[in-house]
């Protein structure tokens, strides 16, 4: 049983918000063999809290959370840290690891450039 992947977003009670995330989780799921969840910092659900419990319950040891954030500014500094230690405590038999958010990424910041250069030749010829 490989670890499980957790994409961490943001939250909003907005469920037009979530429908970019929903829809890279569901094209992720496809292409990889890694068990995968997404779940939302705060505001909606599947929170952080839901999917490690889910987890914990399935027999998982361990879990990696990539947050789908740009930086790292307080809340991954600070709130998400938080979460997983308390969620450790309460899932005694659960590791989980917060990795670096995914804007930190060369390739991140590539594609992100890429889309960029696009937009902006676009405007460019208008």
């Amino acid at each position: 049983m490989s670890d499980p992947l957790i994409l961490l977003a943001h939250g909003s009670r907005d469920p037009r918000w979530r429908a970019p995330f929903d829809a890279l989780a569901e094209s992720l799921a496809g292409r990889l063999d890694t068990p995968l969840r997404l779940a939302y910092m705060e505001l909606c659900e599947p929170s952080l809290e839901s999917v490690a419990a889910e987890l914990a319950a399935a027999g998982y040891r361990r879990a990696d959370v990539l947050p789908l954030f740009f930086a790292a500014g307080r809340h991954l500094r600070e709130d998400v840290p938080r979460q997983i230690e308390a969620l450790c405590s309460q899932h005694e038999t659960l590791t989980i690891e917060l990795l670096a958010p995914v804007g930190e990424h060369p390739a991140f910041i590539d594609a992100l450039a890429g889309i960029i250069e696009g937009r902006a030749q676009h405007v460019e010829q208008q």
